[in-house]
């Protein structure tokens, strides 16, 4: 580190369908659909031991959707400032020495 800035960079942003993996695991009904979120939780907050993010999209408009994960994808969503939506929306910070 150095100098007189830095950049700091954040994900870009993706649309709800983008966003989330589905989750999989022993302990999930299988006819509903969750979001696999951090800490190996899904978004409405279910943690079960060994489960994981799978290799397909959550889709919050399916009807098996969870409801309480796609009430969480919107609010997530609605976080993120617009301005920040672009492709390249980085924010730079000016660093004093």
């Amino acid at each position: 580190m150095g100098g007189e800035w830095f950049e700091i960079s954040r994900p870009p942003y993706l649309p709800l369908g983008m966003r989330w993996e589905k989750a999989v695991g022993d302990g999930l009904a299988p006819d509903v659909s969750h979001a696999f979120g951090i800490f190996d939780k899904t978004l409405c907050g279910i943690q079960e031991a060994g489960m994981s993010p799978s290799d397909y999209w959550w889709l919050p408009e399916r009807e098996d959707a969870c409801g309480a994960c796609r009430e969480a994808a919107s609010v997530i969503d609605g976080r993120w400032p617009r301005s920040m939506r672009g492709e390249d929306a980085r924010v730079s910070v000016a660093r004093r020495l």
